[in-house]
């Protein structure tokens, strides 16, 4: 049963081939005993997804139908969750049982998703090789000595070693589809406002965006479209009415025109990655598609435009975890002053009080014009770039990731590296249009991933194109050994 993808779960509840509680029984058994060398899960919640599974199949006892009813999932650790611990991987909210659920949680509930508990991820979404959790790193399972990519790194994980068939993730620069990426998985950073951040713990507030991560690109249409739809709880939730993703996955690719932008092909990207990327690209062709160079001249300026604003919008949104609601406090406070200092300085890790720092610097009285004010130009700068690529091309398509998953520990004494991962999905998310990885073949036994963007609220036709892709490639659907 490990082995299904969430579309075949469907399948097989729908035609009563075993109950969701058997599933879940059978998935919370491989978490006990194959997580503990991967550290994908913070918490599990047995107990509770045994009664959801058992809800779940009395619904359908009852004639209720959904593909998602019954479905093992499980949330990344930023998705509050009513009576669960929610910590954001962070000691400054280890003890943080959250009273609501986060709105992506109620959708997924209400669709009849049983969730098995919460994933491990980089502290407060902040890294991309899930590194700097509080509760330690997340291993690759192709690879137990490499990072899975981060900061969504114990979704990925999680599914590639069929520990669950799929996951919610974030992604404020890349964050679902990096680690999609380094552990050969389909994952999708929807359009900005096309799922709701309420109750979804804010890292950037204008770059995150919740996400589904599978094995597939079925498996992600059917988690979108029970994640998706307008928040009116969400004052950055757009109003717009969503597409049936399922129903458009088998439509032609005839005539679909791909743009390879000729800054992704520099010296900066593995060569051995970049010829993953150019069999993609003939296999597309083979369906149907056109393929022309195009130029995005503002990707230069990407990262440190990023890093700029992303830190700042921490800065801000990480002020109120200081020890006085809730959270983490430190033992015996002189004073006010003291409670403040010593809770952040204990609470926080150091990737997150690297940012905090950072991002406090470009806010303050004289450097907020020279950084924080240019680095937003530079993002209006990028957006333009995108919207007059997009009027000669459907999609935009090219590598995930310059490198393949690296060795654990092996960037932590110089953050700028792990930052330049980043380097071609944190544009997707300064301009907030859509983006997908998609597993792509493999390099000296590593997973690759090949990106495709399209315009806003364009996921419909991202998926159309990754399913078109994974019914002539089987790369989605290989295992690594031992899981």
């Amino acid at each position: 049963m490990h082995q299904l993808t969430l579309a075949d779960i469907a399948r097989a509840l729908a035609d009563r081939q075993f109950s969701s509680e058997e599933l879940t029984r059978t998935l919370l058994e491989r978490i006990k005993t194959l997580d503990p060398e991967l550290n994908s899960f913070i918490t599990v919640t047995e107990e509770r997804a045994l009664e959801q599974a058992r809800a779940a199949d009395t619904r359908r006892a009852n004639g209720e139908t959904g593909a998602l009813l019954g479905a093992p999932i499980a949330h990344k650790d930023l998705f509050c969750t009513q009576g669960v611990l929610t910590t954001c991987a962070s000691r400054i909210l280890h003890n943080f049982v959250s009273p609501y659920d986060a709105s992506v949680v109620e959708r997924l509930a209400s669709a009849g998703a049983v969730s098995l508990g919460k994933l491990n991820m980089d502290e407060f979404a902040m890294g991309s090789a899930n590194e700097s959790s509080h509760y330690g790193p997340v291993k690759n399972p192709w690879d137990l000595t490499r990072v899975p990519g981060g900061s969504s790194g114990g979704s990925a994980a999680a599914i590639a070693a069929r520990l669950i068939p799929a996951a919610t993730g974030t992604d404020t620069g890349g964050s679902i589809r990096q680690p999609a990426a380094l552990t050969g998985l389909t994952g999708l950073k929807p359009t900005y406002g096309r799922v709701s951040r309420w109750g979804m713990i804010a890292y950037a507030s204008s770059l995150d965006q919740g996400g589904p991560m599978a094995r597939s690109a079925e498996d992600c249409a059917l988690l979108l479209g029970a994640m998706a739809g307008f928040d009116p709880r969400d004052s950055t939730s757009v109003d717009q009415p969503l597409d049936d993703y399922l129903a458009g996955l088998n439509q032609p690719l005839n005539g679909l025109r791909i743009g390879l932008p000729k800054e992704y092909f520099t010296a900066g990207l593995d060569a051995k990655i970049a010829d993953k990327v150019m069999e993609v690209v003939e296999q597309l062709k083979g369906l149907g598609a056109t393929v022309m160079e195009i130029s995005l001249p503002n990707m230069q300026h990407a990262i440190p435009a990023y890093y700029v604003i992303a830190p700042a919008e921490a800065s801000s949104n990480l002020s109120r975890f200081d020890g006085v609601r809730y959270g983490y406090r430190c033992e015996a406070p002189k004073d006010l002053q003291d409670l403040y200092k010593r809770s952040r300085a204990e609470g926080f890790g150091a990737e997150v009080k690297r940012r905090i720092m950072v991002g406090t610097y470009a806010l303050s009285a004289g450097y907020y014009d020279a950084y924080y004010l240019k680095a937003q130009k530079i993002r209006r700068l990028i957006r333009n770039d995108f919207l007059e690529a997009f009027k000669d091309v459907d999609l935009i398509l090219g590598p995930t990731t310059p490198n393949l998953a690296w060795k654990l520990g092996e960037k932590n004494a110089d953050p700028v590296s792990a930052y330049l991962e980043d380097i071609y999905t944190i544009t997707a998310n300064l301009a907030g249009i859509p983006g997908l990885s998609m597993p792509a073949g493999f390099v000296d036994g590593l997973p690759v991933g090949v990106q495709l963007l399209a315009p806003d609220f364009q996921e419909a036709r991202l998926l159309n194109v990754a399913h078109g892709y994974q019914q002539v490639t089987d790369w989605h659907n290989q295992a690594p050994s031992g899981f």
